[in-house]
């Protein structure tokens, strides 16, 4: 159960992005480098997201080896780097935490990535995957056979922007979760 008590112990087991990278062989960590040096936040993003109040806690399950991953997990990474000091993004390998992967199963799988979202003091605020709306609707309009794409297939520039803005918008609803919160807005005085 995704308990305070949980959520804890597991945030402070994570790896940082670098750290997460380095696990990849040289294929896997260049596939995550291009579409880092892709991926760039708008002004309006990025004011956004250092906006931000409330520290948020990032648990993000992942496969280095997975297609989806590799076009998402760079997304979360520039949008943490945008306010390091609120957005707190750590790294968990699927396999390797298959206990967090059993508590953030999607439609019954082990799908990656899927982030789930902690209040500063380990509260569970919500969780979000396997891929976004935009990921969704333009895997949907190249109707293509297999369900990932292989890692280093080149992204398309709308798509990664499109999937950015629903990452980015997730983040915010998350943070505003946080900053509406009764409980924090009273532990804050705000």
């Amino acid at each position: 159960m995704l308990t305070p008590a949980y959520l804890g112990p597991k945030f402070s087991a994570g790896l940082s992005y670098a750290d997460y990278l380095a696990t990849g062989n040289p294929q896997q960590r260049d596939s995550w480098q291009k579409v880092y040096a892709q991926t760039r936040l708008t002004d309006a993003q990025t004011k956004l997201l250092s906006s931000f109040t409330r520290q948020l806690k990032v648990l993000a399950l992942s496969g280095i080896w997975c297609g989806d991953c590799v076009q998402q997990g760079p997304l979360l990474a520039r949008i943490a780097e945008a306010n390091p000091q609120k957005i707190l993004l750590r790294w968990f390998d699927r396999d390797q935490h298959a206990d967090l992967q059993d508590q953030l199963s999607v439609n019954g799988g082990r799908r990656v990535p899927v982030v789930a979202f902690a209040s500063e003091d380990d509260y569970l605020v919500s969780w979000y995957g396997d891929r976004t709306l935009a990921r969704y609707r333009a895997i949907a309009a190249r109707q293509l056979g297999p369900s990932c794409p292989l890692p280093g297939a080149p992204v398309d520039a709308d798509e990664l922007a499109a999937t950015l803005a629903d990452w980015v918008d997730e983040f915010e609803r998350a943070h505003l979760l946080l900053r509406l919160s009764t409980r924090l807005r009273q532990k804050h005085q705000d």
